[in-house]
């Protein structure tokens, strides 16, 4: 009987340990959406793995996150919108990418400020932009233009001297 009360005891404080670590986890991750702020949208030719819900960010803080994207039917581009905390205030110059945390993390939107004077009005368009890179088809181009190149190891043959020297 008192192994039974041991275990459980165990076994309750390990789920409140997993519970508080949830939380703190949550709180500290930064994945509460902007409140407030001002919507802005971007077009991009391709968004691979951005998700709504993703962040926008300025030199790496985040700023805001993505609503909502949708297919531009006239032109087959991606249109991103966008919601910025009110405080940050873009130049309508400013420009915006698909980036990635690193090689296997997730997507999420760089902004690039401006040195324009005029700012972009709620409801703007961001209008320089670059989409997300296919890693995969990068791969595929680096291992094809090898294999293409000659011998496989990059190497050129070394130059022959001329015959009767």
């Amino acid at each position: 009987m008192s192994n039974r009360l041991v275990e459980t005891l165990a076994g309750g404080a390990v789920i409140c340990v997993a519970v508080a670590f949830a939380v703190f986890s949550y709180s500290r991750a930064g994945l509460r959406s902007v409140e407030g702020g001002y919507e802005l949208s971007a077009s991009f030719n391709r968004i691979d793995g951005l998700a709504t819900g993703n962040d926008v960010r300025i030199s790496g803080v985040k700023v805001g996150s993505v609503v909502s994207q949708e297919l531009d039917p006239k032109t087959y581009m991606a249109v991103v919108h966008m919601k910025i905390r009110s405080d940050v205030e873009l130049p309508t110059d400013s420009a915006a990418k698909i980036a990635s945390d690193g090689l296997l993390g997730g997507k999420f939107v760089s902004l690039e400020p401006g040195g324009d004077v005029d700012m972009l009005a709620p409801g703007g368009a961001v209008e320089y932009t670059q989409g997300s890179v296919n890693l995969e088809e990068l791969i595929g181009q680096v291992i094809y233009s090898n294999k293409s190149s000659g011998g496989g190891n990059g190497a050129e043959p070394a130059p022959t001297a001329p015959a009767g020297n």
